[in-house]
């Protein structure tokens, strides 16, 4: 486990496959409270080597820089990741966010104040124009965090990603490093 950024309630690490007990224990506490968000699962994405791999792949993206991605560590426990993934440079300069939180702790502001410590690193040390997060209208306290965050509505992307077996429009949702501008 090593601690990346802090936050006034969070350490937000990067773990390795050493770490893979701790997703697993995440997963699974969570399983119900995140599957209408997320694909389909089978059983094996709920082992330790099935995360083990995961990890080992995540890492390999992160040295590559395609992936940047942070599990929040709050009271001795892993409640959520946060990831800058699909890193484009370039004249794109562009990533996708994608996030995901305990669901005994939403509505207490730990999102909020996670992905905006990995919002500051995203513009201030990548170098980031440019981040892009896809969120299903359904998902409202989704929206919600990035909506305080400054993101704005770009528009609608029809059937974007098939999500628990269903192709599920999204709202495709931006926020601009303004210092690059």
């Amino acid at each position: 486990m090593k601690d990346i950024l802090t936050t006034k309630r969070l350490s937000l690490v990067q773990l390795g496959p050493s770490s893979s007990e701790l997703v697993v224990d995440y997963v699974k506490r969570n399983r119900t409270f995140l599957a209408p968000w997320e694909m389909e699962r089978d059983e094996a994405y709920y082992t330790k080597a099935f995360h083990a791999e995961l990890l080992n792949i995540e890492a390999k993206l992160i040295e590559d820089g395609h992936l940047f991605k942070v599990w929040m560590l709050y009271e001795e426990r892993i409640i959520g990741s946060i990831a800058l993934s699909n890193v484009v440079r370039g004249a794109f300069q562009s990533c996708h966010l994608g996030y995901r939180m305990d669901g005994t702790l939403v509505n207490q502001g730990l999102m909020t104040e996670g992905i905006q410590a990995v919002i500051t690193y995203a513009f201030d040390v990548m170098k980031l124009h440019r981040i892009e997060a896809n969120i299903m209208p359904s998902n409202t306290a989704s929206l919600r965090v990035v909506e305080k965050l400054g993101f704005y509505n770009e528009g609608l992307a029809h059937k974007y990603l098939k999500i628990h077996g269903v192709w599920e429009d999204h709202i495709h949702m931006v926020l601009r490093n303004a210092a690059m501008e």
